[in-house]
C-alpha cells in the first residue's frame, strides 16, 4: 500500500509540475480576450499581442446530457491563437453519476479535436457536492487530450485564496475571475486579507472585466479580459485600462 501512494504521488507531483512551471502554457499571448455567444468581429485587435478564447459549446448536465454550440459568428485575424472554452452548467440537485461523467468527457474531448486551437479552457462553478464529478471529468480529459495540449480551468477568487480544494487537479491554470465577485466575498471568513491568492495553480493568470476596475493581483500575469457589452463596445476600454 506504501508503495502504492509513492507512486501515486509521484506521479500527481509530475503532472502539477508540467502544470505549474508553465511549459505548455508558455506561448500563449499574455493578454487573452474572452468572446462569449455574441456576434464579434475582433479584425481589429493585433493578434500578435491577444489571444481568443471563444466559447466553443455549452454542456447542460440535467436528467440528460446536451451539448449547444456555439451558435453566434466570430470574426478574427489570420494567425490568431485560439483557446476553445467549454462552459459546463449542472442545476445543483443534477444526478451525476459515471454515465453522464463518461458523456461530459466526450463532449469535452470532441473541443479539442480542432486542429486550430492552442489550449482547451473549462468553465464551471462547481457547487460543493459537484466538486469531485468535476475532478474526475478533469482527469479523464487531462488522460485523454493531446499530451501537449495546455488544459485551463476558471475558478471562483474563493478556490484560490481560503477555499482550497483544487490544488491536485490536472490543469495548467486556474483562472481566478475578479469580477462580479460578490457572492464570493460574503463566503470569506472575516480577518481574512481581501481574497489573497494561496493555491499556486492561480498564481500567473487573471481574470477580469472590461467595465470593472482590474486588481492589482493582474500586474505581471496572464490577463484573461471579459468585455460586458461585447467587444465591439467595449474594446478601447482595454487600453484606458491598461494605461491606469
Amino acid at each position: 500500500m506504501l508503495a502504492l501512494l509513492m507512486l501515486l504521488c509521484a506521479g500527481r507531483r509530475s503532472d502539477v509540475a508540467f502544470g505549474r512551471d508553465g511549459r505548455r502554457m508558455a506561448h500563449l499571448p499574455r493578454q487573452t480576450l474572452w468572446v462569449w455567444e455574441r456576434a464579434e468581429d475582433l479584425r481589429g485587435m493585433d493578434a500578435s499581442t491577444s489571444a481568443i478564447a471563444y466559447l466553443d459549446q455549452t454542456i447542460c448536465i440535467g436528467e440528460a446530457v446536451h451539448s449547444q454550440p456555439r451558435m453566434q459568428p466570430l470574426v478574427y485575424p489570420t494567425r490568431s491563437v485560439l483557446i476553445a472554452v467549454v462552459r459546463i452548467e449542472a442545476p445543483a440537485g443534477a444526478k451525476l453519476d459515471d454515465d453522464k461523467e463518461k458523456q461530459v468527457v466526450a463532449l469535452l474531448l470532441r473541443s479539442t479535436h480542432r486542429s486550430d486551437i492552442a489550449a482547451l479552457q473549462i468553465d464551471f462553478d462547481a457547487t460543493r457536492s459537484q466538486r469531485r464529478f468535476y475532478g474526475d471529468v478533469l482527469r479523464k480529459v487531462r488522460q485523454q487530450m493531446p499530451a501537449s495540449l495546455p488544459l485551463s480551468m476558471t475558478a471562483l477568487a474563493s478556490w484560490c485564496s481560503y477555499d482550497d480544494w483544487i490544488g491536485t487537479l490536472p490543469v495548467d491554470e486556474a483562472v481566478p475571475m475578479f469580477f462580479r465577485m460578490e457572492p464570493d466575498r460574503r463566503r470569506a471568513w472575516s480577518g481574512l486579507p481581501a481574497f489573497r491568492i494561496r493555491e499556486p495553480l492561480c498564481l500567473h493568470s487573471v481574470g477580469v472585466s472590461t467595465h470593472e476596475a482590474w486588481p492589482q493581483e493582474a500586474i505581471g500575469k496572464r490577463i484573461y479580459i471579459f468585455a460586458d457589452r461585447g467587444w465591439h463596445s467595449d474594446f478601447d476600454l482595454v487600453a484606458k485600462k491598461e494605461s491606469q
